[in-house]
């Protein structure tokens, strides 16, 4: 789900950073369609606009950080 979103923002990454460094991108297909100050803001206007399941919310950042996560366990 959002493979095509993803694969976008990886491809265009640089750019979407140097105009958008620190804000939160609501992306459908491969267009950026709104440019949020936080996630729940890009949350809400999804909801507003019915467009939940439709866009991919990404924080606009820099690096492999903004599009992977890493999780770990503790064993006790």
């Amino acid at each position: 789900m959002f493979e095509k979103e993803l694969q976008f923002f990886i491809t265009n990454q640089d750019a979407l950073v140097k105009k958008y460094l620190g804000k939160i991108l609501t992306i459908e297909n491969e267009k950026v369609i709104g440019v949020f100050d936080t996630p729940l803001d890009a949350y809400l206007s999804a909801q507003r606009n019915d467009q939940l399941g439709k866009v991919m919310i990404q924080p606009c950042q820099e690096g492999p950080g903004a599009y992977t996560v890493s999780v770990a366990t503790l064993s006790v």
